[in-house]
């Protein structure tokens, strides 16, 4: 618990809990992430906002990277109550992301939870990759239902990740929703880097995306299958205002999403069409 009394002893978390004492009572926060309810990301997450809520887990009861904002149509979805003590309830989903944010939202609380936070996933979520990941279609899922949310992510894939400098970054903006809260169906995708943080950056999604390459393989059944593989391409490696940008730089990267996907600067383009 060291960690934990590192941050709360910090002049930030002092000024939210000065917050906190405007509120009639203790937030209610939902959790949820698309590694899976036993992810260490997600373990590391809830004990930071233990601090500053009463949090209830919905994950899913096993991996669902790259799920995107996919839901649960042609079959049941189960939850189980894994563990419930003073101000924590976990439950696994065998849903998405976003069904655990859905059934949260309309069966398992309740009332609405304050916050929906998302994560910590194993990771980095930047560029195109928010529209394939679980993560931030969870925290998306949340800002569909009004509720201020976040995506958090941390640039390192391993099982062994240290997550000691991303909680300190979780704490220090969800601090910074809470207090200030966010614009209506606005969520916020945060990318921590792995090793020093330098500071903490408001960007734009960067323009890029994965150029796929499919390996072909033969099963032990003499069966051809295909595995995914490939890299990022950064249309804009140049730009300095970019989330892959301040990754790859130590900052911390936030950009504002929305669920509108409307082209408005085609608009301009398409009056010289003739119907």
């Amino acid at each position: 618990m060291a960690d934990q009394k590192t941050i709360h002893n910090s002049n930030r978390t002092i000024i939210f809990d000065n917050y906190m004492e405007n509120m009639e009572e203790r937030p209610l926060i939902l959790i949820s992430n698309d590694d899976g309810v036993f992810a260490r990301g997600l373990i590391e997450l809830i004990e930071v906002i233990r601090l500053f809520g009463d949090i209830v887990v919905v994950a899913p009861d096993s991996p669902h990277s790259g799920m995107s904002h996919a839901i649960t149509v042609e079959r049941p979805i189960r939850i189980h109550k894994l563990q419930q003590e003073d101000g924590l309830v976990i439950y696994s989903c065998s849903g998405t992301p976003v069904d655990c944010v859905k059934l949260a939202c309309s069966k398992i609380l309740e009332r609405l939870p304050d916050f929906v936070i998302s994560g910590i996933n194993h990771g980095a979520n930047t560029s195109i990759s928010v529209l394939y990941s679980g993560t931030m279609g969870a925290a998306i899922e949340g800002s569909i239902h009004g509720i201020p949310s976040i995506g958090f992510s941390l640039d390192d894939y391993s099982h062994e990740a240290d997550f000691t400098r991303a909680k300190k970054v979780v704490a220090r903006i969800f601090q910074k929703v809470a207090e200030y809260g966010l614009p209506d169906g606005i969520c916020l995708n945060v990318n921590i880097p792995k090793g020093e943080v330098k500071g903490i950056n408001f960007c734009r999604q960067t323009r890029g995306k994965w150029m796929e390459e499919f390996e072909k393989r033969t099963d032990p059944h003499g069966r051809d299958y295909y595995w995914m593989t490939g890299y990022f391409n950064d249309a804009e490696n140049e730009a300095r205002d970019t989330d892959t940008f301040a990754l790859l730089n130590g900052f911390v990267s936030v950009v504002p999403v929305t669920t509108d996907l409307t082209a408005y600067n085609a608009f301009q383009f398409m009056q010289k069409w003739k119907f």
